[in-house]
């Protein structure tokens, strides 16, 4: 299961940085004018990339694939695949409301995915193990959510203000969360 969602994750990658246009020339000028692709892409990679570091740390914690299990990881990989199409989409239509809406929804799809195959991982191994504890409340996690549904609506009032927590969400999440693996080694 890890590999096939590594290899689909990279995919996704593979996707997006084909997706970047090239300058329109040879200078300094015509750089600046792929400043927002250049950005909008590195804020997608860095979801991407968040996304891989926790579900390869998720994983090791699991100790039985079941179907759930299973499709809970389909789930996930499902609303991360389409993080290409989103970000052409928000970043060709100039952070337009609609856009910008849609490319929050998406990061609250992704997370409720990944909430759902964390739980599942956890009732495999029961409330009382090791990860279990370890996750505890999952307040980053809630967090993230609830500033993703304020993401949407800020969309249509201010995309800039979506923009914002977008990258307020993945600075919160670039820091790595060592609770998992510390509890892989204690065990």
């Amino acid at each position: 299961m890890e590999a096939f969602s590594d290899g689909v994750i990279a995919i996704i990658i593979t996707i997006m940085v084909l997706e970047l246009k090239m300058p329109e020339g040879a200078d300094w000028a015509a750089l600046r004018h792929s400043v927002p692709s250049l950005l909008t892409y590195a804020l997608s990679f860095a979801y991407v990339a968040i996304y891989w570091n926790n579900h390869h740390h998720l994983l090791h914690a699991c100790r039985r694939v079941t179907g759930g299990v299973l499709w809970a990881n389909m789930h996930l990989l499902f609303w991360l695949s389409l993080v290409p199409f989103t970000t052409a989409w928000m970043e060709e239509q100039g952070f337009a409301a609609v856009p910008t809406s849609v490319y929050g929804m998406l990061l609250l799809a992704c997370a409720i995915a990944y909430t759902v195959l964390q739980m599942l991982i956890i009732r495999q191994a029961g409330p009382d193990s090791r990860l279990a504890q370890t996750i505890g409340s999952d307040l980053k996690g809630r967090a993230s959510a609830g500033l993703y549904v304020a993401s949407i609506p800020l969309a249509f009032v201010r995309p800039v203000l979506s923009l914002t927590i977008f990258v307020v969400v993945a600075i919160i999440w670039l820091v790595p969360d060592k609770r998992i693996e510390r509890a892989l080694e204690q065990e």
